[in-house]
């Protein structure tokens, strides 16, 4: 069922635990911190209810209608339908939110594709799914252990506990978990979080290898905060992407947390807690709606970069124009990339389609790989131009000043006002602490690159590229 802005926001109040540093957050919706962007997550939901969408980032199933990142595709058409569905939610919050509410969404649609990997698991995939269909649930996850517990000699040594998220007990109504686990991203606006493993286990961590949903308000869990950025958006004139769309990221502290049993579904079993991702459509989805976000993210890097050009007039100077062709050129690449896993979608597993493999990591490294280069493109476009405006919207409102302003600050090109709009949000991009976290958070947004390029390796047709050299020098 299709849930409201407005029920979204009311299942946010619900008890959770939030720190930011030894400040308890009472309430998430209202706190400065975290109350625009729990509102932008709101709008996600209402523009997918909206009678006008319908068609085109909702399905009907069961006599109900359902958000689009939940179909779980058997043609091409349906693939298309869960591609519009991401764009427009992307689209609405200029690729800003990396883990908006279909990003995990599609991992577990993936999953319960192909559900006989997860083993006498299998029914608590599918059941979890519907749970996450029918009440239209935000799930943010936590996927990889803090940078501590990756070195188990040494609590071994010293006789204290690794902090990594473990099994702790099993009881006849579910197992304990305690410990820590890194990053969630969207929990503290997220209805549940997914705690799972996608970097490889040894074998004989078997306690580590739990993978199991909980709510953000269960008993025992706690959600530490990084600093978050919002608080520091004066309004959004002055940081028109930190004033929204800081999705804030946070630890995850569990100290004996219950999990029921129809929440787990690998336990006991390190080799696969990796594999689910993988041998399920789980990654084709997930990662195909991180290539979408960071399409329009894209759009708004080249947009932002062509209008600074057009202030001053350098749009007409041939080596500026050279820049803003090549990011263009960028741009249609991701495009013809994203439209490829389209165009090559395959048949897997049985009876479904998917997203193709190949083409979606590709876009994948492309993405962790060029965000750097490209938004140092914008920053030489900017040249000092972003030093230059008045420290903040105030000098508007006070009339002598504004005229100072309008005459001196204004081109040929654009007035003053629009300028430094234009050069605010350039700074949002390229130079903010808003700014500073997105670089950081693209280079590692799905996982090392090392990690990103494996994929690419492991998916690559080498026997076909074998044969081609095999098939030359043997004539």
């Amino acid at each position: 069922m299709l849930k409201s802005g407005a029920e979204h926001l009311e299942s946010l109040r619900d008890g959770r635990r939030v720190f930011i540093g030894s400040e308890q957050v009472a309430d998430v919706t209202n706190h400065p911190a975290f109350r625009n962007a729990a509102r932008t997550v709101a709008s996600i939901y209402d523009l997918k209810a909206a009678p006008e969408n319908r068609d085109t980032m909702t399905f009907e199933e069961d006599g109900h209608r359902y958000s689009g990142y939940f179909l779980r595709a058997r043609s091409r058409g349906d693939l298309e339908l869960r591609t519009g569905t991401h764009r427009k939610i992307a689209d609405l919050t200029y690729g800003m939110l990396g883990r908006s509410p279909d990003h995990v969404a599609s991992f577990v649609t993936g999953m319960a594709m192909n559900p006989a990997v997860f083993g006498k698991y299998a029914e608590n995939i599918v059941a979890y799914y519907h749970h996450m269909r029918d009440q239209d649930v935000y799930a943010a996850y936590a996927v990889s252990p803090p940078a501590a517990a990756r070195n188990p000699e040494f609590y071994q040594k010293e006789n204290i506990p690794v902090p990594t998220l473990r099994v702790v007990r099993e009881d006849d109504d579910g197992v304990v978990i305690s410990g820590m686990k890194m990053l969630a991203t969207g929990a503290i606006l997220a209805n549940e979080i997914w705690i799972g493993n996608v970097l490889p286990l040894a074998a004989e961590f078997r306690r580590e290898a739990i993978t199991c949903a909980i709510p953000c308000n269960a008993p025992g869990l706690v959600l530490w905060s990084r600093k978050p950025l919002e608080p520091y958006a004066r309004n959004d004139f002055d940081a028109p992407l930190t004033a929204r769309f800081d999705e804030t990221d946070s630890m995850v502290l569990c100290e004996d947390v219950k999990v029921p049993w129809e929440r787990v579904f690998v336990h006991d079993d390190a080799i696969l807690s990796r594999r689910i991702y993988t041998e399920t459509p789980a990654h084709a989805f997930g990662n195909h709606q991180s290539n979408v976000r960071f399409a329009s993210k894209m759009r708004l890097i080249v947009g932002v970069a062509s209008r600074i050009a057009q202030s001053s007039g350098s749009d007409q100077v041939p080596a500026v124009r050279e820049t803003l062709g090549r990011l263009a050129a960028l741009e249609a690449a991701l495009e013809g990339m994203i439209a490829g896993q389209l165009h090559a979608a395959e048949s897997w597993p049985p009876g479904y389609m998917t997203f193709n493999r190949r083409y979606m990591y590709a876009a994948l490294n492309w993405c962790t790989e060029g965000h750097s280069a490209i938004v140092d493109c914008l920053r030489e476009l900017c040249g000092g131009g972003v030093l230059q405006m008045p420290a903040d919207d105030s000098v508007i409102e006070e009339p002598a000043m504004r005229e100072l302003f309008e005459t001196y600050w204004s081109t040929p090109q654009m007035d003053a006002e629009r300028r430094m709009r234009l050069f605010k949000l350039a700074w949002d991009l390229v130079g903010s602490e808003f700014a500073g976290r997105h670089q950081q958070y693209e280079k590692f947004y799905a996982g090392a690159s090392f990690i990103v390029r494996n994929y690419s390796f492991v998916n690559a047709p080498w026997d076909e590229f074998h044969a081609l050299v095999d098939d030359l020098i043997g004539r």
